[in-house]
């Protein structure tokens, strides 16, 4: 049976391999997973790994993490086609921990569910079915609507935990966020890391608590009306604590490089039981976490030429897992290829939204006027706000001078909401010598302003963990590797941080964070004192997020629904077009005071028998703002600088 073609990977599973076709034993036909240690209802585990590079496996088990004489046992495990080999133990039960015995030596399983002491330790057994669920009512979300909130669980909060998180999402679900983006959690060695350097991808980090703490944090949410989506990172491994190749050199393709080293086997010899590993992967935080989709890191380093892209095969068997309930995948893309978002019967891969850079670096321009680097060919100019407004992508097929090649496909048929905006995240936040937030490096109402284009245009937006209250804590990069690693990795990011001319003076360098610090890591984490402290911000966004769900034109974006002009040196005009007439304006002024004498404009002109009103300003005083004029006086219009301003009409008063 093919892996492209049929039933879901879950159903599958439970009839026969979804590679090599052949039949199964009882026991391994009561597997919900084609891989990994599997608690059975009617008692014991049965283990299943692909390990064709080994001439026998045995299951290593032990009451205890240490595998004293005492306590340990080796189960052979039967061969099967295609290099699989699989067993049930009768008397193994969760909270046992076992390897892998190898002819080279014991390791942690592959799919492993948890890594109690961590990648280089033993694996440990657990049944995600007695977890209690609390959330048969919720239907999942949807492409439409969303706020999606960023956060690291490692800094999230103080303690950094599952269950600290958990206790804050009340508040999210209060400031207007619906969907919580949490950053990878696939365990990796260390005290601390982003996760992007996972090598467990299927055991949570035990930094952050226990699997079931995760489910506690997933199943809280829904019940808050929130969704919960995972970032995973299906682009590479991380380079310490990867076994996979004592169990087959074929995870990787050495003639397809990524950024990371070499990319992963898609579609190479042997790629099958890689691809089936993933999806089975991607299906298990959707079934047996409740996870209400995935943000799939860098998509661009995903190298496949296969009949069904792996990212196409992702999203039906996502969709699969779900078993109707609404889930959200949205791809990190580089290359800004607008197939990905496509559903598949147009020849794309199904997933519901991309990242848009493109947005964020016009934004950092006109909030910083720095364009070095990747923001050289921005201007920060208000045509690229109105385009990204309307477009989505500001390069859908151009040259782009910073690559010297042509960057992006067309996207002009996706929809608006299929765009992810955003003036910060971990990336962009640590990309800068001090880690600094956005509202650190550019002036009160310009950014201001800028968060009103965020929050109220037609994209979807994303917060990144305590931009909503100002945060002062900055981001930066940190992972706690060992020695050599740790120095390759502290320099790796001096270079990478070069190719900004102002850093490469020698003088930032003693500046520049190191990884490995523990003060690295400690000083990023957030503190939520500052929600009053910066109250003026907090407002800011909450106000704006409540004015997003309150105005139809915002609440149900529709694709044409929207037009924008130029109506000044750097300013603009957004007119949001509602049922019978019932209108919307977003003026946004990022220059000083605007004068409008004349405005030969047809967009700024009135709804027949009304006239603008001043909904919403950024200059309101609560928001640090110093207080709106009158909009119009004897037919002239006066915008602040460095000011948004939302319209409705009114019905004008006849003198």
């Amino acid at each position: 049976m093919n892996v492209q073609n049929g039933a879901s990977l879950i159903d599958r599973t439970n009839q026969m391999d979804t590679i090599t076709g052949t039949s199964r034993s009882t026991d391994a036909n009561a597997r919900r997973m084609p891989i990994g240690a599997e608690v059975l209802p009617e008692g014991g585990v049965h283990f299943r790994v692909w390990a064709p590079k080994c001439e026998s496996v045995s299951a290593q088990l032990s009451r205890d993490a240490k595998f004293s004489a005492t306590s340990t046992q080796l189960v052979g495990l039967s061969r099967e086609e295609g290099g699989y080999f699989s067993g049930l133990v009768a008397d193994a039960a969760p909270g046992m921990f076992y390897r892998f015995k190898l002819p080279g030596g014991a390791f942690p399983d592959p799919a492993s569910r948890f890594q109690p002491e961590g990648p280089h330790g033993p694996s440990q057994i657990v049944d995600a079915g007695t977890f209690r669920w609390t959330d048969e009512a919720w239907r999942g979300v949807s492409r439409q609507g969303q706020v999606i909130y960023e956060l690291h669980i490692g800094t999230f909060t103080s303690e950094g935990t599952w269950p600290a998180a958990q206790g804050q999402l009340p508040e999210l679900a209060r400031m207007g966020v619906t969907l919580v983006e949490v950053m990878p959690v696939a365990d990796f060695p260390g005290r601390f890391g982003w996760g992007y350097d996972g090598v467990n991808m299927f055991a949570p980090t035990r930094l952050y608590g226990k699997p079931d703490e995760f489910r506690a944090f997933v199943d809280r949410a829904h019940g808050l009306g929130l969704g919960v989506i995972l970032d995973v990172v299906y682009n590479h491994f991380g380079p310490d604590g990867n076994y996979l190749k004592q169990f087959s050199d074929d995870y990787t393709h050495g003639e397809k490089k990524t950024e990371w080293g070499e990319g992963l086997n898609f579609d190479g010899e042997n790629s099958g039981p890689v691809r089936e590993f993933f999806l089975a992967n991607a299906v298990y935080w959707i079934d047996e976490f409740h996870l209400d989709g995935l943000r799939l890191d860098a998509t661009h380093q995903m190298h496949d030429e296969s009949e069904e892209h792996i990212l196409a095969a992702l999203d039906r068997e996502t969709r699969a897992a779900a078993r109707g309930r609404g889930i959200y995948l949205v791809a990190e893309n580089e290359s800004q290829e607008a197939r990905l978002a496509r559903s598949r019967e147009q020849g794309g891969c199904g997933l519901d939204a991309i990242w848009n850079d493109d947005f964020h670096h016009s934004a950092t321009v006109a909030l910083t006027g720095r364009n070095e680097a990747y923001y050289s060919d921005y201007r920060g100019a208000p045509q690229e706000f109105i385009s990204a407004a309307k477009r989505g992508f500001l390069y859908q097929g151009q040259w782009y001078s910073w690559q010297k090649k042509r960057r992006g496909k067309p996207a002009f048929d996706l929809s608006p909401e299929q765009f992810v905006l955003f003036l910060e995240n971990h990336d962009q936040v640590a990309n800068s010598l001090r880690g600094l937030r956005m509202w650190q490096s550019s002036a009160p109402g310009r950014y201001r302003a800028m968060t009103a284009l965020l929050l109220l245009g037609p994209g979807t937006p994303l917060l990144f963990q305590g931009q909503e209250f100002a945060a002062s804590a900055p981001f930066l990069y940190f992972a706690d590797h060992q020695s050599e690693l740790a120095q390759a990795v502290a320099a790796g990011r001096r270079e990478f941080l070069k190719q900004f001319p102002c850093l490469g003076d020698a003088r930032c360098d003693s500046l520049i964070a190191n990884p490995a610090a523990a003060e690295t890591f400690t000083q990023c984490k957030l503190d939520f004192a500052e929600r009053q402290k910066h109250r003026h911000t907090y407002d800011l966004h909450r106000d704006l997020l409540r004015l997003r769900r309150e105005e139809p034109v915002l609440a149900r974006p529709r694709k044409g629904g929207m037009d924008g002009a130029v109506i000044g040196p750097e300013a603009f005009v957004l007119r949001f077009f509602g049922d019978d007439g019932d209108d919307r304006l977003l003026l946004v002024n990022l220059g000083t005071d605007l004068r409008l004498s004349t405005a030969p404009e047809p967009l700024l002109a009135s709804v027949e028998g009304c006239a603008w009103m001043v909904k919403w300003s950024s200059e309101d005083p609560r928001y640090g703002g110093s207080g709106m004029p009158p909009l119009e006086s004897e037919g002239v219009w006066r915008l602040p600088g460095n000011a948004a301003i939302w319209l409705t009409p009114t019905e004008e008063i006849k003198l």
